[in-house]
């Protein structure tokens, strides 16, 4: 069990990584991983997910390519990760869906941002980077993964090794988002 100081650590380590080193992650790594994602709450435990963890050289360059975008020039950085992590929804449970309707909400879309972020930690804790990848061709990723067209790729999640230099963050003041009792 981790307690609440050495978490806080573990947040504040983690940094979005576009820069990584020529060495392989271990398996055992990327399985811990994703069982964390695996694991993660998720509204009526609709559990609205997939993740395709790609890792073969010339698939990771296809997928690493449908999240680039020449004219804006983001994402290049990708093409250096070892394993890409690809988040695809999934339909959620009746449950689920009823309260979307009800509270016009798509909890699926917040079910899978819980279930990336605790990946995340969890790479970060076993000393990898990564990058939560928002810029992606869906229609690309889903053609050379053989992933369903029903189904919707939200994010790619690229992970390795990185030279680990923690930058400082940029975030707004306490004061500015957290209030107690009151807006």
């Amino acid at each position: 069990m981790t307690n609440g100081g050495r978490m806080l650590s573990l947040m504040k380590n983690r940094q979005s990584e576009r820069k990584y080193i020529d060495r392989p992650v271990e398996r055992e790594k990327i399985e811990r991983i994703t069982e964390v994602g695996r694991l993660s709450p998720s509204a009526c435990n609709g559990q609205p997910w997939h993740f395709v963890v790609v890792d073969e050289p010339a698939l990771r360059n296809e997928v690493a390519a449908a999240t680039e975008s020449v004219v804006l020039r983001m994402n290049s950085f990708v093409r250096e990760a070892p394993v890409l992590i690809v988040v695809v929804r999934e339909k959620s449970n009746f449950n689920s869906r009823a309260g979307d309707l009800i509270k016009q909400k798509d909890y699926s879309l917040i079910d899978i941002g819980i279930a990336t972020a605790s990946m995340v930690y969890q790479a970060t804790a076993e000393g990898l980077g990564t990058c939560i990848i928002g810029w992606v061709d869906d229609r690309r990723i889903r053609k050379a993964l053989r992933i369903p067209s029903s189904k919707k790729v939200e994010l790619v999640i690229s992970v390795g090794y990185t030279e680990n230099r923690l930058r400082e963050k940029s975030r707004k003041p306490p004061d500015n988002v957290i209030t107690f009792n009151r807006y």
